[in-house]
């Protein structure tokens, strides 16, 4: 069972209300990484139902907000300290993520985002051609002048 009060938990709480708590938004703990040719988000969203959820994205924005509802009960609070309200969290991604093309799955309380590398900027192989066969050769060979003079001549191969 919880103890009903203790003042040392009591003061940290105060605390952590008047300095971190009202500086910081509620936390919506995300990992990003890149994996192949996509790019993957895992949001930790915790007693937050599917319905709950809208992400959207405009250009190159991803806006994800969520709503944690406060469970009803006939008891008294001994403790509340789960943030709840609605949460949102943007995210501001790279014009080389193919956002026509974005899956969103969520289970376990982890929304997880996949957003393929556009075909544009995915690295690839350029081929380099020799034109050696367009050059232009010089012949440096000397000929003789209708008056006999040597002048030089060129001549293309």
């Amino acid at each position: 069972m919880l103890m009903r009060t203790d003042p040392f938990r009591d003061l940290d709480r105060v605390f952590q209300q008047m300095t971190s708590a009202a500086a910081l938004p509620a936390g919506m703990p995300i990992d990003a990484y890149r994996k192949g040719d996509e790019f993957v988000i895992h949001f930790d969203l915790p007693g937050i139902t599917p319905d709950a959820l809208d992400l959207s994205v405009e250009k190159n924005v991803l806006t994800l907000k969520a709503e944690r509802k406060r469970p009803e009960h006939d008891g008294e609070w001994i403790v509340r300290e789960r943030p709840q309200g609605t949460f949102t969290r943007t995210i501001f991604l790279g014009d080389s993520l193919d956002t026509d093309k974005l899956e969103a799955t969520y289970a376990d309380g982890v929304l997880t985002v996949r957003l393929p590398v556009a075909e544009k900027a995915k690295p690839r192989r350029i081929e380099v051609t020799n034109n050696a066969s367009s050059q232009t050769a010089i012949d440096t060979r000397s000929v003789e002048s209708s008056d006999g003079d040597l002048v030089g001549a060129a001549a293309k191969n």
